[in-house]
């Protein structure tokens, strides 16, 4: 994109946001950024090239999502549930993405919701004023009105100090049903505990929307089961209506040796040699402690800086001077512990 085209206010980019998730959507679909040949990088302007590596910052930025196992299985199992609940008119199924920070549950989640939103518009092709995928994140100490807000802010409608719940539930509730929203993505829903009343009244508000909203329901937090939003009656009435697939750091295996390569082939830096991360996915693997969040930092940061440097590659010695989440750096019981600088 034309740097002259960039938005200069990126709260619509949010996913939190419909003109976000709608923004989303469109850059999962659209084509991949082609890397120049060296001569005619060469040939740019001094503007023209300031220009072409804005747009491979944008790109690494956002690297493509691989699809993982755990993707693969949670999109599956969303599907699943998503058609079985098209004949429900009460106690629909739901889905619960459940594991340790950092593991990828959030990408599971979206990228179930894409997979999701694409079916529904390749099924009522040109229906642009159709939602089929709304995508929320549950507040610290969340309160109904706030998880009720939050469905609204999606939706860009009006919240108001005046407004109350009731106002915004049935605002909600109303577009939900116009626009004939199919899925609802939920995360950080280890945010409510049924060990508190505000949680547990927050819970029932989901609950609620659940009942009002013909919609498959789906959760992301972290761990679920070792949190309070499976406890007491409320809890059993979720557990026995969610499916959960659960997320993990990932062994050193085939898959994390083709993780690491395909995010390799998604790089466009001019002087990189194929095969360079994939000789070091074992280093990968403990530095990061197999989280794939970890990975996809470490590689996006360093090739971000390859492009600022101008080195146009990536070296053990870069990917080094990325400096990773605590998290990686702590040692798993049973696990490598991330290496230091002189390994």
């Amino acid at each position: 994109m034309p740097l002259a085209d960039r938005p200069d206010d990126d709260f619509g980019r949010y996913l939190t946001a419909l003109p976000g998730w709608r923004e989303f959507v469109a850059a999962a679909t659209s084509e991949a950024m082609v890397m120049l040949m060296q001569t005619e990088y060469d040939a740019l302007s001094k503007e023209e090239k300031y220009d072409y590596d804005e747009d491979r910052l944008d790109h690494h930025a956002r690297l493509q999502v691989v699809a993982t196992s755990t993707v693969r299985h949670t999109v599956t199992c969303g599907r699943r549930l998503v058609i079985l609940n098209r004949g429900a008119v009460s106690a629909r199924r739901g889905l619960i993405v459940t594991g340790p920070a950092n593991t990828g549950k959030t990408i599971a989640l979206t990228q179930f919701g894409l997979a999701h939103e694409l079916q529904d518009r390749r099924r009522h092709p040109g229906q642009d004023e159709r939602i089929p995928v709304i995508y929320i994140t549950v507040p610290p100490a969340a309160t109904p009105r706030m998880i009720a807000a939050e469905f609204a802010r999606f939706l860009g409608l009006p919240v108001l100090r005046s407004s109350n719940i009731t106002d915004l539930t049935e605002a909600v509730v109303g577009v939900c049903t116009k626009a004939r929203t199919g899925l609802i993505l939920v995360d950080e829903i280890h945010n409510i505990s049924l060990h508190t009343r505000t949680g547990a009244e927050a819970s029932d508000t989901l609950k609620y929307f659940s009942e009002r909203i013909p919609a498959t329901f789906a959760y992301a937090g972290i761990d679920i089961e070792e949190g309070g939003l499976l406890s007491g009656i409320r809890g059993d009435q979720i557990a026995a209506r969610f499916t959960s697939v659960a997320t993990h750091p990932f062994p050193y295996n085939a898959e994390w040796k083709a993780l690491v390569a395909q995010m390799e082939a998604n790089l466009l830096l001019h002087q990189h040699k194929r095969g360079t991360l994939s000789r070091l996915d074992r280093f990968l693997h403990t530095r990061t402690n197999g989280m794939i969040g970890s990975l996809s930092h470490q590689l996006r940061g360093a090739a971000v800086d390859a492009i600022l440097t101008g080195t146009e590659k990536i070296t053990k010695t870069g990917l080094l001077a990325v400096d990773l989440d605590i998290a990686s750096s702590r040692k798993r019981p049973g696990g490598p512990s991330a290496p230091n600088d002189d390994q």
